[in-house]
């Protein structure tokens, strides 16, 4: 991979291999069985009616035609829901169906079920919906004023915080403020949501779904179909990606409650234009930041002002908020702060959870004013962030004690050391130009900028919740007599990576070379959500648990079998160790295979893990919320063609905190990954609302990188352990995401000296295109006067 590794995570067994994994195959050549193909004989087909208002009153639903109409099996309205109507990740507050009235364009009001495809659209069709159309509220800044009416009966805020830290009104000689706005971005995983629910005889419901979380879904299944939650056993079906989308439950209701109306197996499943709907998105953002300094350039103050658009329904907005001001002066030392924000309501699509959750809308704002900042000090970009980075024992605007590692110095400091590309040729031309062969640049109207950007990342769950995560573990031998390792967790693969970590694991643990990862399902203890870079840490800290747990039993086994001394049997790991495949106690000369020890029968142990306890934040935004970070710093150098504003990012490097590392080729896939999501929101992902409507849900028009957008990565590890984690890992699927949009920003703001204040950017932004005026805003800031758009952006001092 030519990848640097820089530090001292250890590696012993299996842990620091690059380990293939095993579903890689498949998924390259087509064959591997997403949620999607699932398929039953008898089953039926099923279909979601949406609104087409983002606001409106519901009169009247009738489905009698629908349910006339031949090959129709079930249709489900609001009234139908058997248990609570309303579901939700934090806040129960979405409906299964819409029953008054809608809150956002595409909500469920009604689903079908049929024999086929077309006739389920036949019976939508049929359905009839008397909507009186209201004004939609879609200014996440209005939604909140005296006179704004409240569009759910909990209200229009989510939440609210206020972070105060040090002295307020304190202020540096050197002051840089403005406004920021960040669009609507899309997890757009490769694989739409899809699940086949099949009813038991029980009285229960069996579902195989894509998801992220097995058991919140599970929970939130059970309310609303009015029975126990041991009625309900879900199984994760194959997954095309997640990137938080999947977290929320879209489908899983509507399919359960078809299957037990009709008696027969169901599958739902969306197309393009219905995921873009059906699920939460990443939160568009304004921001107003405020940056103060001594005239050395180190930090004095930061102010902040953070809104968040969380759509109709709560989801993970509380959550997200948090995280976002928590982070919101970034990784830097900084004496005072006042760090405020809200989370609201409004008529425009949910947002929820996405890679990042919260801290890639603020790193946004807070590396703009950095380079700000270095440009009103007249300071090397680099310099100033090196100066100001925080290190462990520094207190954050929380009040909590930064504990160690965060190199964040030093990474900073090792992604500007890393060569830079050559110069551009004179006779450049083709694909090395931005825009392409179509796009027909004049080398000379290319201008070239170096962008920096730096950030951390709180890694697993925050404010007080206690997480954990359960795996249950069973050496046995196999029908040739061979020793195998049975992992069960019911952790969602997602393409994170846990498919070779389990495996890992356990043959470092158990010295078993045979592994087998049994299906995620809800037979064994919830191992919590894929996301907040958790899994690794929590249930790769379940699964070691469950090995050792396994090892002392066997240990004990063999020491009561040799006639060792009772202080042996009761600790057996201070003389007995696992050697190639054999128990071997130096001491006692003993020396038994694992085989023969498993003669007398398999050893299986459950083991729950937990990681340390935080607090919640108080009324002044103080605690200790946070369980660990992970930082990174990433360098951007693009090429603007200065006449059609067009872009291409011609080097990206980065260099990450990543802990002990345990499967160095799964490193390089989830860095890579996160670097490409966000370029994708530095320069074309947006998910454009018109009046609270979606106008672009396709992949027509939604634009995502290609293999031609996204260069190759020069990726440096700084490999410190978290003393804390299970092999002393860190998560790593995040902190690039916040990084790479700030960087390839800064380098955009390089080339062309303007003063970018909105992501995505586009070539509107950067050179003088008319604007149309038949076209809405969609809450653009307006031009700032004092800003000279031939040169540098304003110092604001």
């Amino acid at each position: 991979m030519g990848d640097e590794i820089v530090g001292g995570g250890v590696v012993a067994g299996e842990i620091g291999r690059s380990v293939r994994r095993p579903d890689g195959p498949d998924k390259v050549t087509g064959a591997f069985p997403y949620a999607g193909d699932l398929r039953v004989p008898g089953m039926l087909h099923a279909r979601t009616l949406r609104s087409p208002y983002p606001r409106a009153r519901i009169g009247r639903v009738d489905a009698a035609a629908a349910r006339r109409l031949p090959g129709v099996a079930a249709v489900v309205l609001a009234a139908d829901v058997p248990g609570v109507a309303t579901y939700g990740l934090i806040v129960a507050d979405q409906p299964v169906f819409a029953a008054t009235e809608v809150r956002y364009a595409g909500e469920p009001v009604a689903a079908v079920a049929a024999v086929d495809a077309a006739t389920a659209r036949r019976a939508l069709a049929a359905i009839e919906v008397d909507y009186e159309p209201l004004r939609p509220a879609t200014d996440p800044e209005r939604v909140l004023a005296a006179d704004a009416q409240p569009l759910h009966p909990a209200g229009n805020l989510f939440r609210e915080i206020d972070i105060r830290h040090g002295e307020p009104g304190v202020d540096g000689p050197v002051v840089v403020e403005d406004r920021y706005v960040v669009g609507m971005q899309d997890q757009a995983f490769l694989a739409p949501e899809a699940a086949l629910a099949s009813p038991a005889a029980d009285g229960g419901v069996d579902l195989l779904v894509a998801t992220q979380w097995l058991h919140s879904d599970r929970e939130q299944l059970a309310a609303c179909l009015g029975i126990p939650e041991n009625l309900v056993r879900l199984t994760l079906a194959g997954v095309g990606g997640a990137f938080g989308g999947r977290e929320d439950i879209t489908l899983q209701i509507h399919g359960a409650l078809l299957a037990r109306a009709a008696g027969a197996p169901v599958r739902i499943a969306y197309d393009r234009v219905e995921s873009f709907l059906g699920h939460p998105h990443r939160h568009p953002a304004r921001m107003w930041f405020r940056h103060t300094a001594t005239a050395d350039g180190e930090l004095v103050s930061v102010q902040a002002k953070v809104v968040l658009d969380g759509g109709a329904y709560a989801s993970s907005s509380p959550a997200v908020l948090a995280n976002a001001l928590t982070h919101a002066a970034g990784p830097y030392r900084v004496p005072h702060a006042r760090l405020r924000g809200v989370a609201v309501r409004t008529n425009n699509p949910p947002c929820g959870a996405m890679r990042g959750f919260g801290v890639p809308q603020v790193t946004i704002g807070h590396e703009a004013q950095m380079d700000r900042l270095a440009d009103a000090l007249g300071l090397d970009p680099v310099d100033l962030r090196t100066r100001n980075a925080v290190r462990p024992g520094d207190v954050l605007p929380t009040g909590q004690v930064l504990g160690g590692p965060l190199p964040a110095r030093e990474l900073i400091q090792l992604v500007a050391a890393r060569p830079l590309p050559p110069p551009p040729a004179a006779d450049v031309t083709g694909l090395a130009l931005p825009g392409g062969l179509p796009a027909a640049a004049e080398p000379s109207r290319v201008r070239r900028g170096v962008g920096y950007a730096l950030a951390y990342k709180n890694l697993l769950f925050s404010e007080g919740m206690d997480d954990s995560s359960a795996a249950r573990v069973r050496l046995d031998l196999t029908d040739d007599g061979t020793p195998r390792v049975r992992v069960h967790s019911a952790c969602a693969e997602v393409g994170q990576g846990f498919v070779t970590i389990a495996g890992q694991i356990a043959r470092t643990e158990l010295g078993v070379e045979q592994v087998v990862l049994a299906p995620a399902d809800t037979a064994v203890g919830s191992a919590g959500s894929t996301s907040a870079s958790r899994q690794t840490w929590m249930s790769g800290g379940a699964v070691r648990g469950a090995c050792a747990a396994v090892a002392d039993r066997l240990f004990a086994r063999v020491a009561r079998a040799a006639g060792l001394p009772a202080e042996v049997v009761e600790a057996p790991r201070r003389t007995l160790r696992i050697v190639a495949g054999e128990i071997v106690g130096v001491e006692a000369g003993l020396r038994v295979r694992i085989a023969d020890a498993l003669v007398e029968g398999p050893i299986e142990a459950d083991y729950t893990f937990h990681h340390r306890r935080t607090t919640a934040l108080d009324a002044d935004g103080q605690g200790d919320p946070h369980v660990a970070f992970a930082g990174a710093a990433h360098r951007a150098v693009v090429d603007v063609d200065i006449d059609l504003g067009l872009v291409r990012v011609v080097s990206m490097a980065l260099a990450q905190d990543c802990g002990t590392v345990l499967n160095p080729l799964s490193l390089r896939g989830q860095v890579e990954g996160g670097t490409a999501q966000g370029l994708g929101l530095a320069l074309m992902e947006e998910l454009v609302t018109v009046d609270g409507v979606v106008v672009n849900p396709t992949f027509h028009d939604y634009l995502l990188p290609t293999t031609a957008d996204v260069p190759d990565l020069d990726f440096v590890a700084v490999t410190e352990p978290q003393p804390d984690a299970p092999y002393g890992v860190k998560g790593v699927g995040e902190a690039p995401t916040c990084t790479a949009t700030p960087a390839i920003v800064a380098a955009i703001r390089a080339a062309v000296g303007r003063d970018l204040r909105r992501v995505p950017v586009r070539p509107q932004d950067l050179v003088d295109l008319p604007t149309r005026g038949d076209l809405p805003t969609r809450g653009d800031l307006p031009t700032r006067a004092d800003v000279d758009t031939a040169g540098g952006g304003s110092t604001g001092e």
